[in-house]
C-alpha cells in the first residue's frame, strides 16, 4: 500500500476507535513520526493528510526542513533532545514534546528568552517506572506543572507518554488511563503558563487502545511508512 493508502486506513481506524469510545473523531490528531524517512516520502505524508509531522533525531530535521520536508504542517520534536542542540530545534519547532528533564526545561527556558520568542513544550511522562527510559514521574510532571510561572520562555501545551512494550492488545490501557487522570488533575489546576490542549500517547501497534482512553495525538510512523528504511546518518554523541 502507498502511504496515501496507509493513512487512509489509519483515519478510518481512528474514527472507529474515537465513536466507540464515544468521542468525536475530530478531537484527535495524527502525527507522522517521519524517523529515517527522507524529504521525500514525508511530504508524501504531509500531501496525504496527516496533521503534522514529528521528527526524533535533530540531524534528520536539520537536513529535511531546508529541502519543504514540512512544509504546510506544524513541526514537532518527539526525540531524545540534548541540551547542546537547541540552537537547532527552539524556535524551528511548533512542539517540542519530548521535554523529559528539568535541567532540558531550563535549558528550553534560557534559549528561548534569548531569541525573544515563547517555545510551546509537553512534559514526557514515564508512566511505566521504566528505568532505562528519561522522562518524569506522574509526581514530578504535577509539581512542575505547578511551577511553570517561573518558565517565561516556555508554554505548557500539556503530556506525552510512551508506555512500555505491550505483549497483547490492551497491556498499555492501564498506562494510557493513569496519563489521562494526570492529564485532567494538571488541567483542572488551572496553572499560570498551562493550557492542556494536547495528550499525545498512542503509537502504531497501540493507538486505538490510547484513543479510547483519551488520547488527543497520535504518533504514527511504520503504520504510515512501513518498515522503517536505513537509517539517514548516524548521529554523533
Amino acid at each position: 500500500m502507498s502511504i496515501a493508502e496507509n493513512i487512509a486506513a489509519i483515519r478510518s481506524r481512528m474514527e472507529a476507535a474515537a465513536l466507540a469510545a464515544g468521542r468525536d473523531p475530530r478531537e484527535i490528531l495524527l502525527c507522522a513520526a517521519t524517523k529515517m524517512n527522507d524529504a521525500e516520502r514525508v511530504r508524501e505524508a504531509v500531501a496525504a493528510g496527516v496533521d503534522c509531522c514529528g521528527e526524533n533525531r535533530v540531524q534528520e530535521l536539520v537536513q529535511k526542513q531546508p529541502l519543504g520536508a514540512y512544509s504546510g504542517k506544524p513541526l514537532h520534536f518527539i526525540g531524545h533532545l540534548q541540551t547542546n542542540k537547541l540552537n537547532k530545534v527552539v524556535g524551528q519547532v511548533d512542539l517540542i514534546q519530548s521535554v523529559d528533564r528539568m535541567e532540558l526545561l531550563e535549558a528550553i527556558n534560557r534559549t528561548a528568552l534569548r531569541l525573544g520568542l515563547r517555545q510551546q513544550i509537553l512534559l514526557e511522562v514515564n508512566i511505566g517506572g521504566e528505568a532505562q527510559k528519561g522522562g518524569f514521574t506522574p509526581e514530578e510532571a504535577l509539581a512542575i506543572a505547578g511551577r511553570m510561572g517561573e518558565f517565561p520562555g516556555v508554554f505548557l501545551r500539556g503530556l506525552m507518554a510512551i508506555p512500555p512494550i505491550s505483549q497483547k492488545k490492551g497491556d498499555n490501557c492501564k498506562y494510557f488511563a493513569k496519563m489521562r487522570n494526570l492529564f485532567i488533575d494538571i488541567e483542572r489546576k488551572k496553572y499560570d503558563n498551562v493550557s492542556m490542549v494536547c495528550l499525545s500517547m498512542g503509537m502504531s501497534d497501540d493507538f486505538e487502545d490510547a484513543i479510547a482512553e483519551g488520547s488527543t495525538m497520535i504518533r504514527i510512523g511504520t503504520a504510515i511508512f512501513g518498515a522503517r528504511p536505513k537509517p539517514m546518518a548516524v548521529e554523533p554523541r
